[in-house]
């Protein structure tokens, strides 16, 4: 046989290329006991009576909650604080650093009240008139809306979608000097009152930041020391400033989530991304508001910009849904989860699974299970890899602090070591390290409380270590966390560990390895 002819044989039987995802997972893996201590990947649980005594959130601590979310689209300040500290006792007790993350209200448009009962019954291919006079008691014929610029918003041949899509109305004709919009009837329903609305495509003349968002922020969230803001219907990169405007000097640590909720937060997307501390894809609105089939498009497109950025991102709504009243998921639910974690997801969340369901325990434990598998069908080297050149090629360079970062991944990756130690006081260290997604744990060293919950609460991989002072303490921490990790059996005497450490001006300047 020619030597060419052995050549050509050589790369049929080696390709060398891409090659169908999948390869590393093998029948034994399938068949394991999931190890959920393992898991990377954070989850965020929604807090509501099903879950909210003490008992219960160390249950959930225990199987995997690492932030805790106060929707404030419901309840009270005096019922969120009551849970607050139900959920720090229950921290304490767990010896755990857990995340608080206030979720706004934010603008919203709903329907209005009704002349009679608490339902109304609407028939397909009927008439509905929708007038911005939200004093009106409507009926089946004609129903307030909230949005008082409902007639200069939208046009004929629009789609109009209310109670989560349950109703869709179309556009017929507009009266705009009397607030009025004449609408067809899509599809038999029955609604009832003050539910929400959707105009997709639709630039909503309403501001992003209400005033019960900002009294919310300043008299709930400043005061009790919360760690993370979701900001709802972020539109643009305005609407982050603005936020941070609101916190000021004193909230100047509190991070700022932006929720991508509908087509113009997503046609802003880079300009958002840029000033803001993370990402929420918000699934449920976004869906009202984009084509249901085109949702997935744009989660992969928002986490893999956020992935390159270094911002962490929160994968949102319906996860888990049937297990409000279900034991189990379905297999469409895990599947989601896990796509989540493969596209690239810091954390995952749980809504009215854990706020209100039947199963909140079994809920989180799944999620855990799901996210662990999911990463161990991630081949980390690669990973990490991709992180990079897709960082390279959308920015040209990297910085320095993100150089280091990687080189740190790199290393630990070259020297099979066991952990990254990161000494971080403002927690920018630490984001950047987590950004090229070791295999190894990330344990992050600080003087701050917050900043130790925010790496646990949304840091892929990453467990916080408080100390008293850095860089005083820094070296003693470093030893007593290397001989932690050999009396835990994380690793053995002699094994290699990486340590990354931040200067007093916040920024990465310097790595090395230590054997234990």
């Amino acid at each position: 046989m020619s030597s060419s002819a052995v050549l050509r044989q050589s790369s049929q039987l080696n390709p060398v290329g891409p090659e169908l995802r999948g390869g590393n997972i093998t029948l034994e893996q399938i068949m394991a006991k999931t190890d959920a201590s393992t898991r990377k990947t954070k989850i965020v649980c929604t807090m509501g009576p099903a879950c909210w005594q003490v008992e219960q959130l160390e249950e959930l601590i225990d199987v995997g909650l690492s932030v805790a979310r106060f929707n404030f689209s419901h309840g009270d300040h005096d019922g969120h604080k009551a849970c607050l500290d139900r959920l720090r006792q229950a921290a304490k007790n767990k010896n755990k650093h857990i995340a608080v993350m206030l979720d706004t209200k934010g603008p919203e448009i709903r329907s209005g009240f009704f002349a009679e009962g608490n339902k109304i019954t609407l028939v397909k291919g009927e008439t509905l008139i929708l007038t911005s006079d939200y004093s009106y008691k409507g009926d089946s014929k004609k129903l307030a809306c909230s949005y008082s610029s409902l007639a200069k918003s939208v046009r004929p041949g629009q789609e109009i979608l209310v109670a989560d899509g349950s109703l869709v109305l179309t556009v017929l004709t507009i009266d705009e000097p009397n607030g009025e919009v004449t609408c067809r009837i899509e599809n038999n329903a029955s609604i009832g009152e003050r539910k929400n609305m959707n105009l997709p495509g639709v630039v909503v003349d309403l501001p992003t930041l209400t005033e019960k968002d900002i009294d919310d922020i300043v008299n709930w969230g400043m005061p009790n020391d919360i760690d993370f803001i979701a900001a709802s219907f972020v539109r643009k990169a305005s609407d982050v400033l603005k936020i941070r405007e609101v916190l000021g000097e004193k909230g100047a640590g509190i991070k700022i989530i932006s929720k991508i909720e509908n087509q113009e937060g997503m046609e802003n997307y880079d300009e958002i991304l840029k000033v803001t501390d993370g990402i929420m894809v918000a699934r449920g609105d976004l869906g009202m508001e984009i084509p249901p089939e085109k949702v997935f498009l744009a989660q992969k497109y928002m986490i893999r910009k956020a992935n390159i950025a270094g911002k962490p991102v929160v994968t949102a709504t319906q996860m888990l849904e049937s297990m409000i009243t279900n034991p189990r998921p379905t297999r469409a639910e895990c599947s989601d989860v896990a796509n989540a974690v493969l596209d690239g997801t810091d954390c995952v969340m749980l809504s009215g699974e854990t706020a209100n369901g039947e199963h909140p325990t079994a809920a989180v434990t799944i999620m855990s299970e799901t996210c662990t598998e999911a990463e161990g069908a991630q081949t980390t080297n690669l990973l990490y890899q991709a992180v990079r050149n897709s960082t390279l090629a959308a920015q040209g360079s990297l910085s320095t602090s993100e150089s280091i970062a990687s080189s740190a991944v790199k290393t630990a990756i070259d020297v099979y070591a066991k952990a990254i130690i990161v000494c971080s006081a403002s927690g920018n260290t630490a984001t950047q390290v987590a950004k090229f997604r070791p295999s190894m744990p990330i344990y992050v060293i600080t003087d701050s409380s917050r900043v130790a919950r925010q790496c646990c609460g949304v840091l892929r991989g990453a467990t916080s270590i408080v100390v008293n002072k850095l860089p005083e303490d820094m070296e003693s921490s470093i030893d007593s966390t290397m001989k932690f990790f050999v009396r835990t059996k994380l690793c053995s005497v002699g094994d290699p560990v990486i340590v990354v450490t931040g200067s007093m001006e916040y920024k990465t300047n310097q790595m090395r390895v230590q054997y234990a």
